[in-house]
């Protein structure tokens, strides 16, 4: 299949591309100012917010799939007409547009939440997936948008370098008991993403792990795997500062779960039993 990641130099456009050049696809992967290094993929740069950019690069490449894992949590243009750039040159060359969301649309009232349910967001990262899922919808209907939530790796990702910081004594800071989430594994998440890149399934689908655990107690897990004093993370309450954002966000995967080969560990497992998941290929 030939597909092109955009926003591949992130954490999940790194694993796609990866798990894109071991399966023997044609990939490319976008990047705004650093490339990635993974073998067979060929890198190029794209801004997203550059309507005219985003045209003439998918209009040349001609993927088969598209997956748009391009965000910037304080950027409403990269994330919301970002997205828009994206879902309109889809639908100019054609081919399947797999677009990534976020639990964050959520405002966490009603803690469960399944595809079937309506965003509510109160941040403004939170509003702007809102509206891309909007924009992708109107202008790609056989898009998937794929909701998802914390994204862990094998020490690659933001939270697993803060608790790293917090644990060594090299970072300020606390873990919140009351922020609830459903974190996945990146190498399951981007196979779950081209398995529903390769079907003919629309809509919303629910990407997340099966376990719903705080982020003090996933500090506890990556401490942990990692052999560092769990005891020395510091714990607070979120409800307690004035950060925007929900608290208790779970979301229901069931639906999207029985659609896929790829199992959607919990943290627990993938934290607490030392085994990597090895990808359908």
């Amino acid at each position: 299949m030939r597909t092109l990641v955009v926003g591949g130099s992130g954490l999940l456009g790194r694993e796609l591309a990866r798990q894109c050049s071991l399966a023997g696809h044609e990939v490319a992967a976008t990047y705004l100012t650093r490339s990635g290094e993974t073998t067979g993929v060929e890198w190029l740069p794209l801004d997203v917010r550059r309507r005219e950019d985003v045209d003439v690069l998918i209009g040349a490449f001609r993927p088969e799939a598209v997956i748009n894992a391009a965000y910037r949590q304080t950027d409403w243009t990269t994330t919301a007409v970002g997205a828009v750039n994206v879902a309109l040159a889809v639908s100019r060359a054609g081919g399947r547009l797999v677009h990534v969301s976020s639990d964050a649309v959520f405002s966490g009232a009603a803690i469960h939440y399944d595809e079937t349910c309506v965003p509510d967001p109160i941040s403004p990262y939170g509003a702007a997936k809102a509206a891309a899922e909007t924009a992708v919808n109107a202008i790609v209907p056989a898009a998937v948008i794929a909701r998802t939530s914390l994204i862990i790796g094998d020490g690659g990702s933001s939270h697993e370098a803060l608790v790293r910081s917090l644990a060594t004594g090299k970072g300020r800071g606390v873990l919140f008991t009351d922020d609830v989430r459903c974190p996945v594994h990146v190498v399951d998440l981007a196979a779950a993403l081209l398995e529903l890149a390769a079907a003919e399934y629309r809509g919303i689908h629910h990407v997340a792990g099966a376990d719903a655990v705080s982020r003090y107690e996933l500090g506890l897990l990556i401490a942990r795997r990692d052999g560092l004093d769990a005891n020395r993370l510091p714990s607070g309450r979120r409800a307690d500062t004035r950060l925007p954002g929900p608290l208790d966000v779970r979301l229901d995967c069931a639906m999207t779960q029985r659609r896929l080969r790829t199992r959607l560990r919990g943290a627990r497992q993938f934290l607490g039993d030392g085994q990597r998941f090895v990808a359908f290929g």
